[in-house]
């Protein structure tokens, strides 16, 4: 599994939490500072992601991956395990491939489904 150190925002308290996670079996795991720990197995590591967030939803979590116009194309999905996603902006044909746990701060969400949506209104703003 690859471990990397994320920030988040817990009980108005920025703090470090250790994510743990394997595309080929598409599980990802948490360690909070507190000792909380969690494991989550889905269809990629983004949805893992996603689920994670859920559960986790009065936490802030400093990722690309919580960003309300990220979100990864099947392709991505599928070459990456979900660790790569796509940053869109409405208006804009351009995307930018980003890893989903690299820092970010703007624009965060924590329900995935919003993330769903910004991708569709996204596409159709291709037209």
């Amino acid at each position: 599994m690859k471990k990397l150190e994320i920030s988040v925002i817990r009980n108005s308290v920025r703090e470090k939490a250790i994510i743990e996670y394997e595309r080929r079996t598409s599980t990802l795991s948490i360690e909070f500072s507190n000792g909380v720990q969690k494991t989550f197995t889905e269809i990629d590591v983004y949805t893992c992601f996603g689920s994670l967030r859920k559960e986790f939803s009065d936490v802030k979590f400093l990722c690309k991956g919580s960003k309300v116009n990220v979100y990864p194309s099947a392709m991505a999905s599928q070459m990456s395990g979900g660790v790569v996603a796509y940053e869109v902006r409405i208006g804009d044909p351009n995307a930018e491939l980003v890893r989903i746990f690299d820092y970010e701060e703007n624009d965060l969400t924590n329900n995935i489904n919003e993330q769903i949506a910004y991708r569709a209104k996204w596409a159709e703003s291709q037209y």
